[in-house]
């Protein structure tokens, strides 16, 4: 008997999980560097084959989570209301986040998330990884931008190229703040400050 789409895609996605969980938890007792493929495997209780179709390489272990985003940027712009411009619609977007601890603004103190943080940033194939995730948000935003124009190509591309970097860097700030030991409390309200000024300074440049 077949079994129904649905419920073919939560075992898929509780696969998925139980293999990323497995590897990060072994990433982060061993480093990332010390642990292969075939441990991961032996642990999650899948083939290599099997973990390897939902992640094609080490480095989707750990930045996937990344990549559950690569898109956001890009839908807020598409589904923001009319009278919104997308630099407003971007810059609510992720002082909600912040709001919301979400970890991809930096702005979070559980532990594993800072774990994770700092492995990224200590291990270069990771480092290097995840670079081709921003480059994809970045396309998408830019993609994004010139659908629901109107706007010029250009400005699409160097407006999509400094919202992935301003909200990258921003988030590297907030975690690197925390991670040194800085409360989240304080912080937070100078993380959102930084959301404002930078949008308002993508603005101003836009308009000049």
């Amino acid at each position: 008997m077949t079994e129904p789409a649905g419920l073919r895609e939560r075992k898929k996605q509780r696969t998925r999980a139980a293999i990323s969980d497995a590897a990060i938890a072994l990433f982060l007792r061993h480093g990332f560097d010390e642990v292969g493929v075939a441990r991961v495997a032996e642990v999650a209780e899948v083939s290599k084959r099997t973990l390897f179709a939902y992640f094609p390489t080490k480095e989707d272990l750990v930045l996937h989570r990344f990549a559950d985003h690569e898109r956001e940027l890009a839908d807020v712009v598409a589904h923001r209301p009319p009278d919104r411009s997308p630099l407003a619609a971007l810059c609510e977007h992720t002082l909600d986040g912040l709001r919301r601890r979400d970890p991809i603004t930096g702005l979070t103190d559980a532990a594993e998330p800072l774990a994770i943080h700092r492995m990224i940033i200590e291990t270069p194939s990771l480092a290097a990884r995840l670079l081709q995730y921003f480059a994809r948000s970045e396309e998408a935003l830019r993609d994004a931008l010139c659908d629901t124009g109107p706007a010029d190509p250009v400005e699409a591309t160097v407006l999509a190229a400094s919202a992935v970097a301003v909200l990258r860097a921003l988030a590297e700030r907030n975690a690197r703040r925390l991670a040194a030991g800085e409360s989240i409390d304080a912080v937070a309200p100078a993380a959102e400050a930084a959301v404002r000024r930078a949008f308002a300074l993508l603005a101003e440049g836009l308009s000049g």
